[in-house]
Formats: structure tokens, sequence, C-alpha cells
């Protein structure tokens, strides 16, 4: 298990791992192991898989081409869809219109649920409100926290942004930066706001926004490293995905400076450099789990009635930090490509 250094923080992994091992008892009892009959509903299923009839659930996320974070979501919601007997409909589009378009398209194709990113939830308002009109159960995951309930989502899985944040800048406090540049891949994407927000409300030294263009790489190295040479006094870069903190680290190179790089989120290159030593530390949202419970709470809900948090409550998947003391442990699962 991961080390906590924020309190509130120690609290999430537990309230997750409680609701997970729900979901899967309750999966669990909707079939029986060796093909036996259930005496709940004398259904016949194989060990470990679900005997329910067929569903059909679309997941569409606001993914840039590219984003390995995604490659982690999509492979949990997928690990849960061949559990559940879910036929699983991917899609993503960085474009919040291009992704409201395929919202609609999962309707048009009378899905039997919906789980969707809200990374600029105006956007996405009308046609998840058509969704949830069609009496399609709808989830959201990853981003939008602060508006799933207002625009009608059932659950929502995922990190406080800004609860990550606030750790995130205590933990700059105690490795003794002084000056950050936080770096927002994507202008409008209220995640990646609230996250930069949340370094600036705890962070006791300096915090500058810089803003680049996360679909075009050699564009975030130059502006990156442009920015290091024009401020020298930049000691610690802060990025907010692990493809961006990778990229950064060149920037730190080419600028020949010796600012630090920490970022939020992982991958398998992201824990490689943990190891290193060139990335600092990162935070963890369990990108894995989120794609997993929010299609597996699609089908608890269809067979079972189910609300993971009473449909009140966001089931929160982070914040964790790996570093040094703990990145070995991390890496077994991230050579898998589910951390």
């Amino acid at each position: 298990m991961e080390r906590f250094s924020h309190s509130r923080s120690r609290r999430l992994v537990p309230l997750v791992a409680v609701a997970a091992a729900a979901a899967l008892t309750v999966a669990g009892c909707s079939s029986s192991s060796g093909g036996k009959k259930s005496e709940d509903n004398g259904t016949v299923a194989s060990a470990g898989k679900a005997s329910t009839p067929r569903m059909t659930v679309a997941m569409v996320t606001h993914q840039a081409p590219g984003d390995t974070f995604w490659d982690i979501v999509r492979k949990g919601a997928e690990a849960a869809a061949a559990k559940d007997n879910i036929k699983l409909i991917y899609s993503a589009d960085p474009n919040a219109g291009n992704q409201s378009n395929l919202v609609q398209n999962a309707i048009d194709q009378k899905v039997d649920g919906i789980a969707v990113t809200l990374a600029k939830p105006d956007a996405l308002k009308t046609v998840v409100g058509k969704a949830v009109s069609a009496g399609i159960p709808v989830v959201g995951l990853n981003a939008g926290l602060s508006e799933w309930k207002k625009l009608g989502l059932m659950e929502y899985f995922g990190q406080d942004e800004t609860v990550a944040g606030e750790a995130f800048g205590k933990k700059l406090n105690e490795t003794g930066a002084k000056n950050v540049a936080c770096v927002i891949q994507e202008q409008g994407n209220v995640a990646l706001t609230q996250r930069c927000d949340g370094v600036k409300k705890t962070f006791s030294g300096k915090v500058q926004t810089l803003y680049v263009n996360g679909t075009d790489m050699p564009s975030v190295q130059s502006t990156i490293t442009a920015k290091l040479k024009q401020d020298s006094s930049i000691d610690q870069v802060v990025t907010l995905a692990a493809p961006i903190a990778l990229t950064a680290v060149q920037s730190v190179s080419d600028a020949g400076t010796k600012a630090k790089v920490a970022t939020f989120d992982l991958n398998k290159d992201l824990v490689s450099a943990i190891q290193k030593g060139t990335i600092e530390f990162a935070v963890d949202q369990q990108p894995y789990l989120q794609g997993y419970l929010a299609v597996d709470s699609l089908w608890l809900y269809k067979n079972n009635g189910n609300y993971s948090g009473g449909g009140e409550q966001p089931v929160l998947t982070g914040p964790a930090f790996v570093d040094k003391s703990n990145v070995d442990k991390v890496a077994a699962f991230a050579a898998k490509g589910t951390r």
C-alpha cells in the first residue's frame, strides 16, 4: 500500500478498498464457481464471470492522442467488462464538442449505461441530460467531482483534485522547493486548474502557472525550456500528467538548470523515472480503479440496484504519493500496465 503524507488522504484508500470489496462481493453472489447453479437466481456461470444478460456500456473520455494515462483507465474498464459480461464501447476526444457528439452516439445506440469524464462539464451538460432523460444510467469518472451531481449522474469515481493539489503543495514544502512552475497542458480543463490552485493554497513558496499544448510534445518541451531559461530561480517543475513530466525532464536538461520535476499521475515510464531519480515523486489517483469501478457500478445498478457512495458521495481513488520509498512495490504492477 502506498504511503500518504496528508492526513485526509490516509483515509481514502481504505474507503475505496471497502467499496471495491463490496462490489466484488456482490459480483460473486451473481454467479457461482465451477458452473454450478446459483441458489439466488438460478443462473449458471463460469468461475469469476457473471452470467447476467449481456449489457452494452459506453465509456467516453477526454483522452488526448498519445496520453498513456488513459490506457490504464481503459484496462480497468475492460477487466470489469470481461467479468460482468459487458460489451464495452470506448471512445475519446479532447475536444469537448466532439466528446459531446460521442455521448450522443452512445445514446443513439441505446446503450445500457454510459461512463463519462467531465473535464469541461458545461459542454456536456445538455447531452448528459438527454441520456438521463432517455433512461440511460450515467456515471462519472476522473474529472467532474464538483459537477457530477448537478448534471444528474448517479455516481462518481475519481480523485478530489483540490485535496490532491493541497497535499502536493505540502509535499513540496517538505522537499524544500521555493519557486514552482505548474504546467497546465489543457486550458479550460477544470481538474487541471484545481490541481495547480490546490498547490498554491498550501505551498509556502512562489507558484507560476505555465500553459502548454499537451498534444504537441516538441512544443511542450520548448515552452518549458524557454520558461526555465527566462527564470533561472525556478527550482521545481510541477506537471499534471506523466508524459508531460517525462518531457519536462528533458527541458530541465536543455535549459541547464538544477530544477527538479514532480508530477501528478503515473505510467510505466514514469515509475521507472522515479526509480532512476529523474522524477522526484508522483501523485497516483489509481486510474485502473477508476475505469474498473465505473463499468462495474453500471452492472451493479442494472442487476442489483446498487449505488456506490449511496448516490450522494463520490468514491475517491486518490491521492497517494509514489516516491523512492515505495516505488519498487508499484513497479511490478506498472509493468503489467495497470498502474
